[in-house]
């Protein structure tokens, strides 16, 4: 596609990777079935890895026409961000769907729950250990993650660098941590609705951990290579919008599942 045009927006060409994206999705669903019925992970191996090569080619794509291509004008780029911000309000609500759940049962215990929450032999985690541990380090990404936002509009290369590896590094140590918890755990995701409730929203905050180290990730690597200048950076501000939206998120949660519903 040629970058001249009469017009600011950008007419994208055609592309195979919403196909593949969607048949790595449903790879990965049938092979998550798969999985859990007959302890085969084949098909679940293979969908992650149609879905991993799909997000490296659409990354490596929009990547090219953003920075070589120069078909992010402005007007494009507050389109972009627009989608950015309805897609974490979407989020959002994806979320307070796990908290009415969790507040529904536990601010009315049903007679099946024995009228008490946590429900009887369900031993919750201590507040005070890991949980407390993993609030500390996300709010210390959160700060890394602004020193490396406010040194990229400094024109700090190296400074930027620095604030983008100890978010990526924080990440990982939070995911970590979350996965030694769940395995310590006294109890499982089969028990009664607290167990239900706590680890679907704990699990999916974790999968957004995952998702928001690799965002960031991908943003340090196209620093090291002078994708980001002082003004055209919006996949990092992407990136660190959508990691500050996991911190609050997990405050909400450490402060309402993990303190008060304990």
């Amino acid at each position: 596609m040629s970058t001249h045009s009469n017009h600011p927006y950008h007419l994208v060409d055609y592309s195979p990777w919403p196909l593949t994206g969607a048949l790595g999705a449903m790879t990965v669903t049938s092979g998550i079935i798969q999985w859990f019925h007959l302890l085969d992970m084949k098909l679940f191996i293979i969908g992650n890895l149609i879905t991993l090569l799909t997000m490296y080619q659409w990354w490596r794509d929009i990547s090219r026409e953003g920075t070589m291509q120069g078909l992010h004008t402005l007007t494009v780029a507050y389109g972009l961000r627009w989608g950015m911000i309805l897609f974490i309000i979407s989020e959002v609500f994806f979320f307070v769907s796990f908290f009415w759940a969790f507040f529904h049962s536990s601010l009315s215990p049903t007679i099946e729950l024995g009228s008490y929450w946590p429900p009887m032999g369900i031993y919750p985690f201590n507040p005070f250990q890991i949980p407390l541990l993993n609030t500390a380090i996300l709010l210390t990404s959160g700060i890394s993650v602004t020193w490396a936002h406010h040194s990229l509009m400094m024109g700090n290369f190296t400074q930027t660098t620095q604030g983008l590896f100890f978010t990526i590094i924080l990440g990982i140590y939070f995911s970590m941590l979350q996965a030694y918890e769940y395995m310590e755990a006294s109890f499982t995701i089969a028990d009664s609705v607290y167990g239900a409730t706590f680890f679907m929203a704990t699990g999916f905050h974790g999968i957004h951990v995952l998702i928001g180290t690799t965002f960031l990730l991908i943003c340090l690597i196209r620093h090291l290579t002078f994708h980001f200048s002082k003004i055209h950076h919006f996949g990092f501000e992407a990136a660190a919008w959508y990691w500050h939206f996991v911190d609050v998120v997990w405050l909400f949660l450490y402060i309402s599942i993990y303190w008060w519903g304990s």
